[in-house]
């Protein structure tokens, strides 16, 4: 098969795949950029901005994260835990007061509230790390010192025969620097 001839020459993923990345000195060209790279059906593409701007939010359209279901996961999590830990011990070591039930749900509400915001917030913490893919045990491809200071950037991850086209297009809409990395 293709894979294993592949495997047999050395060739790898990182030796088929090489990309562009392009550098905007103005936000309004960077968007123009984004939006043609979308209509021009390249999918692997990486925006670097030295501060959030709902202008690159817009044209970028970037799908809802999955961070809010870690969240519900973990408070319900969170909430069960709480009940369950109660009522265990309450049952294990029963303290009867006035003919109260053991299993009481109204007292042990605020257990089940404290265990829900502490296992959300920390299943929040967690799915923030795993979708932004932390720690980072390799360098960003594509990535320019410049790109924290005033510029903006363009990564774009395509085959090699695809990537002169991608220049062009940066070119076309006004990017100050195009170049190409491995």
């Amino acid at each position: 098969s293709e894979k294993s001839t592949r495997r047999r020459e050395g060739i790898t993923h990182e030796a088929l795949m090489s990309g562009i990345v392009a550098n905007f000195r103005e936000l309004d060209s960077l968007c123009e950029a984004i939006e043609a790279l979308k209509s021009g059906k390249f999918h692997s593409v990486t925006v670097y901005s030295p501060a959030p701007r709902h202008e690159i939010i817009a044209a970028v359209n970037a799908p809802r994260s999955s961070v809010r279901r870690y969240t519900l996961i973990g408070a319900l999590s969170g909430a069960t835990f709480g009940y369950w830990i109660a009522v265990w011990t309450s049952e294990y070591w029963p303290l009867v007061t006035g003919g109260k039930a053991f299993g009481s749900w109204i007292p042990y509400t605020i257990i089940a509230f404290e265990m829900m915001v502490l296992i959300g917030s920390l299943a929040t913490v967690l799915g923030m790390f795993v979708n932004s893919r932390l720690p980072r045990l390799m360098s960003t491809a594509g990535y320019d010192p410049r790109f924290s200071g005033a510029d903006y950037g363009i990564w774009v991850e395509d085959a090699p025969e695809r990537l002169a086209a991608v220049e062009a297009l940066m070119r076309k809409h006004g990017a100050s620097e195009v170049r190409g990395d491995a």
